[in-house]
Parts: C-alpha cells; structure tokens; sequence
C-alpha cells in the first residue's frame, strides 16, 4: 500500500471537516502539514509510509534554523502528531515516527490580568463603537471564549444567559448573562441589521458573521485607544477569572461558568493572584 504525501494531506483536512472543528483550527493544521510535505517533497519522498523519525527531526531542525521560536515549533509538532495519529487510526499506517518526538521547553507567559482602572479604559474607549462594546462586555461579563463568542447565534440569547455550544473539545453550558451584558446586547440588537440573512449575533455591516479575525482586530484597536499595553483579546478572558476569584466568587462556579474540564485549570489562576489586592467588585461592575 502507497499513500502520496499530498493525498495524505487531503484526507487528513477532509477529516477535520467532517469532525466538524473551527475553520481556523483546520486552517492552522493545513498550513502546518502543507508546510511539512513541501519539506519532505525536497527531500525527495513521494510516500508517506517511507518517511522517519529523523526526516521529521530534520523538518524541525529547519524550522529552528529559519528562526521559529520553540513555541511555534511546539505547535507545529502538536499538529505533526495529530496528522500521524489520524493516518495510524484509518490503519494508513502501523508505525507513528511521530509519536515520540517532544515537544521543545519554552517558558510560558503568566495570563496578563487587566487591572479595574483598564478595564473601565477599554469600556469607555469602545463605549461609542455599539458592536465592540458589546462584545467587550461579554468577554468580561462572561469569560466567553473567542471562537465561543464569534460563534453565537440570537436563537443563543435568553432574558438572563447564554447557550454556549460545543466547539472543538469544549462542553456547552449554560452562561448567566448580568444586567452590564444584558444592556450592551440590547443596545447592539437595536442597530443590528434586522434583515440580515445570517443567524449569527455579532454581524458585520454587509449581514456577514463576524469573525474571529475581526474580533482581534477592533479589541486590538480598543486596546491602543484606552493605552493598555501587551494585553490580547483572551486576557479578557483571563481578567474575569481572576477579578471573581479575587471577589471570592467559588473556584467550583467559576470552572463550570468558564467550561474548564478540569477544576485544576482554574486553580491555576490562584498562583497569579496570589500577590494582588483583594477586590470586591460586583458582577454588574467588572
């Protein structure tokens, strides 16, 4: 049995499509194969049953030499491994060459944690733009994942939660929506395009979903705005975890709210708040 190293590509994006993942997360995945069989293809290997561990280490070798950092290449590894465990499920292969190559040490940053003072910035920055006010009240009133975020409908929206659906590992639940939530949606449903075709709640002016690209793009924008330095869109994320904790909010609440699988990842944020000043802020205040 033969398998090209490009038709193995193919299956693999076409298996990520029909397990229905996010079409970044395909993206990604696709580009890093392609990335490997154009490596492989120099090498001169046609088959994918003919290739090694060590032409997989030379891969990752050049992609140090080019000058990617031990994060990316880690990812890159995640996704070698994900490829190789879908051909050795289908029975493409018996050997995964893949299967013991670690991953490279990098140290991983502390979750940037905005303070009270930034966040209130970043909500009066954003307060004349309806949309991106909206969505920034979420992310902070809710914890919501980005892709979670992006990929809500109105049939999502009740007068007190959200319904999260499962996405790419993560469970679906049930999310209490606060009066400071409740109002920013309200304010954005009333300028919302009534007529538009897509169900989803976050549209652009055209009635397109908003994606997760355009999420980044305009908190990016907020962020310079409001002067807030280093912070991403998932530190929001991260400032709603920390700020509840701190609150005393339950650590078990707090996980179900988030949909961690495990309550250990929550408890991790303890070690980052450890040092900081208690703060009671109220849920409708965060």
């Amino acid at each position: 049995m033969t398998l090209d190293l490009k038709t193995a590509h193919r299956q693999f994006v076409e298996h990520l499509e029909s397990r229905r993942r996010a079409h970044a997360t395909i993206v990604a995945y696709s580009k890093d194969i392609e990335q490997l069989v154009a490596f492989l293809t120099n090498a001169g290997k046609k088959d994918i049953l003919t290739v090694s561990r060590e032409e997989l280490e030379a891969f990752l070798k050049k992609l140090a030499a080019d000058s990617y950092t031990p994060k990316s290449i880690s990812r890159k590894i995640n996704s070698m491994k994900t490829f190789y465990r879908f051909l050795k499920t289908t029975g493409v292969m018996t050997i995964d060459p893949a299967s013991d190559i670690e991953h490279p040490k990098y140290d991983v940053k502390p979750p940037r944690i905005l303070s009270k003072l930034e966040y209130r910035a970043l909500r009066d920055a954003c307060r004349g733009d309806v949309r991106t006010h909206a969505i920034v009240e979420l992310f902070l009133q809710t914890g919501l994942r980005i892709g979670e975020l992006a990929n809500l409908s109105l049939n999502d929206m009740h007068e007190t939660e959200l319904h999260v659906a499962a996405q790419e590992g993560h469970i679906e639940r049930m999310v209490p929506l606060n009066r400071a939530g409740r109002e920013a949606l309200d304010a954005w449903l009333k300028v919302r395009a009534a007529g538009a075709k897509s169900p989803a709640l976050f549209i652009t002016k055209t009635g397109r979903p908003l994606l997760i690209r355009n999420i980044r793009t305009a908190i990016d924008r907020y962020f310079k705005v409001a002067g807030i330095e280093d912070a991403k869109v998932n530190d929001l994320r991260h400032t709603f975890i920390a700020h509840h904790l701190m609150s005393g909010t339950p650590i078990t609440t707090i996980s179900k709210l988030v949909g961690h699988k495990r309550l250990s990842t929550t408890e991790k944020y303890l070690e980052f708040i450890k040092d900081k000043p208690v703060d009671h802020v109220k849920l409708e205040e965060l």
